[in-house]
This record gives C-alpha cells, sequence and structure tokens, in this order.
C-alpha cells in the first residue's frame, strides 16, 4: 500500500472557508497515473492538482489538474494554490527566500507565477495566462435567458453572449442586475448543446453592478459537465473575463487595466479574484490572474 500526502488549500481568499478549496500532492511522481482521475473524484473539490518532475526544459515542475470528471489543461486556482504549498514548503524561491518565481508545465505549456509569503499559512501569488481568443457571438438573448432561468430582458444589452479563451474556453453571458445573477439557475437541457458547440466546460454569468466596495464586476460560474455544479472563483475563467470587459468597452480599454472580480458569495465561499489586462488599440499583450491563498489542512490517502 502506498500512503501520499496531501495539502488543502483555500484559494482567492485571506480567510479559511471562503475562495475555492483545492487539494495538492506535491510529490505525486510514485502515485500511478491511473489513479489520478479517481483520487480527484473521491476528494470531491473543484480541482485536485498532482506535482510532477517537469519533462519540458524551461520549467521547473509538472502540474497535472483534474477536476471530479476530466483533466483540464490549464485552471487558475490550482495554478496558484499548488504554487502557495510548494512556496510554503520551501520548495521554490531562491536561496530561501519567501518571494520569487516559479514556471509550471500545464496542458497549455509553460505557465509562469511569481509568489510572495505575506503570513503564516498565506501566499499571494499572479499567474500569466495566453492571451485571449474570441470566438463567435450568440445573438439568440431569449434563448440564453432561458437557459439560466431569467428572460431576454435581463441581459446586458451593450455587450454579446459570447465564448473567449485564455487557455480555456468559457462561454460569458453578461447581465444587467445583481439580483437576475443572483437568482440565474442554469437549465442543462439547453446549456449542453450550447456548450458542445462553442466548447466551453462552463458559462460564467456576470453583471457590472458589485456587492463589496471596490469590486469592477460581480461573476458566477457553472460547470456541471466537468463535475462542478457551480465554482466560488474560476482563475482560469477571470482572464478572459478581463479581456472580455476591455474588448466590449465595460472597463477602460487601452493601457493596463486592474480589474477586482467578486465571485462565490451566492455560494457562502466569497472569493476575490485580481485581473490586469493590457492592450494597445484592441491587441492585447498581457493576461494575469491573481490573488491570495490560505492553506487550511491536509491529510493522506492510502492506495494500492
Amino acid at each position: 500500500m502506498g500512503r501520499w500526502q496531501y495539502h488543502q488549500v483555500d484559494v482567492f481568499t485571506d480567510e479559511p472557508f471562503g475562495g475555492n478549496p483545492l487539494a495538492v500532492f506535491p510529490d505525486a511522481a510514485e502515485i500511478p497515473e491511473e489513479h489520478f482521475q479517481s483520487i480527484a473524484r473521491e476528494l470531491n473539490l473543484s480541482e485536485t492538482t498532482f506535482v510532477l518532475p517537469t519533462t519540458r526544459e524551461g520549467c521547473h515542475f509538472h502540474v497535472r489538474i483534474f477536476t471530479p470528471a476530466r483533466e483540464l489543461p490549464m485552471a487558475g486556482h490550482p495554478t496558484l494554490g499548488t504554487a502557495a504549498v510548494l512556496a510554503l514548503e520551501g520548495r521554490i524561491g531562491a536561496g530561501g527566500h519567501d518571494s520569487g518565481e516559479v514556471i509550471f508545465q500545464e496542458g497549455v505549456g509553460p505557465v509562469p507565477v511569481t509568489f510572495a509569503v505575506v503570513g503564516p499559512h498565506r501566499v499571494f501569488a499572479t499567474m500569466n495566462q495566453p492571451l485571449p481568443r474570441f470566438e463567435a457571438e450568440v445573438s439568440d438573448r431569449a434563448l440564453i435567458g432561458r437557459m439560466l432561468s431569467l428572460e431576454a430582458k435581463h441581459l446586458l444589452a451593450e455587450a454579446p453572449p459570447q465564448a473567449v479563451s485564455c487557455g480555456v474556453p468559457f462561454f460569458f453571458v453578461p447581465l444587467r442586475t445583481l439580483e437576475a445573477a443572483g437568482r440565474a439557475k442554469l437549465r442543462l437541457d439547453l446549456w449542453e448543446p450550447l456548450a458542445e458547440a462553442c466548447g466551453a466546460p462552463g458559462v460564467y454569468l456576470f453583471t457590472m453592478e458589485t456587492e463589496w466596495p471596490g469590486s469592477t464586476v460581480h461573476g458566477r460560474m457553472f460547470a456541471p459537465g466537468a463535475g462542478v455544479a457551480e465554482d466560488p472563483a474560476t482563475g482560469s475563467a477571470t482572464g478572459p473575463l478581463g479581456c472580455y470587459l476591455v474588448r466590449h468597452g465595460l472597463v477602460e480599454s487601452a493601457g493596463r487595466v486592474e480589474i477586482v472580480c467578486e465571485q462565490g458569495l451566492e455560494m457562502g465561499r466569497p472569493s476575490r479574484l485580481q485581473i490586469a489586462v493590457e492592450s494597445q488599440g484592441g491587441d492585447f499583450s498581457a493576461v494575469e490572474v491573481g490573488g491570495q491563498s490560505v492553506v487550511v489542512g491536509g491529510g493522506w490517502l492510502q492506495l494500492p
């Protein structure tokens, strides 16, 4: 029998029991690969990561990311939470310093992450994401409204429903009000055909109305096809969200734009995600997503 240690981290929060929980296996090289998906399903968190020796020059670790239902090529909170665990273990950071950069090998390629230990069990980290890819817009607002158990009038008129990817595609739906965002319920019978058509594992609805002072945008993300009914904080979605907001003029559209996204409030797991987008003349040059992580515990699994 093998006994494999893991850490549990809450990501995109500065307090335990907020943000998005994550399990990190920091020494996964000897775990049989065929167990990875079963382990993620057993722990039943939004994602579980397995840290392996890198096979790509210029990267420090190979990180594989699993939801309870599938492997992902890249994801935000698993990337940042994994960096937090490795930083607190002293495995990254030149010369034992509590800050630095690590480059993860992920399914989308090298993913640079900068980090700083900011307190006991706490790390702030920022990841670079691939530049955005904008897919076709969807014009049938009545259909999208019904998909969210709403009406077309609840959708924001100034911007279209559209899939955008910074490594992983998400289908973005802009809503007019917090009230509409709070009572939205995803209809699988209408979402599944659209998800297949646009290749997006999740639908991300948002409104420019916010609950917290200092927030720019309020979001919710549903990904039932990935085994995640609702996600409290989605770093891989907030990179493309920031690009969407810039592209459609919902925030400033030139230079470096900093955006704060609040998510998870409807779930009782409040999360704060920091986004930075650099663009000029409609061309994007950088996408960053950051936030704080708190290591809240851990355990072990015993496997044959």
